[in-house]
């Protein structure tokens, strides 16, 4: 199954999870999801499934200085 995440296709097995890709993707918190141009909230990333065709955009906070 094909989904969008941050603007490339990616492959995804079908029964994965918001929570399943963030784990793959190796992503630390605190990080903010977008699913469907809708914010994404983390209490729901363990009970969705990804769709094919769904677009991501997923980013991560980076300090510097």
């Amino acid at each position: 199954m094909i989904i969008t995440l941050n603007g490339k296709e990616k492959e995804v097995n079908p029964g994965t999870t918001v929570a399943d890709l963030v784990n793959l993707l190796n992503l630390m918190p605190p990080l903010a999801v977008e699913l469907n141009r809708k914010v994404f909230p983390k209490k729901l990333y363990e009970q969705t499934t990804l769709n094919d065709g769904d677009n991501l955009e997923i980013v991560t906070i980076v300090g510097g200085g």
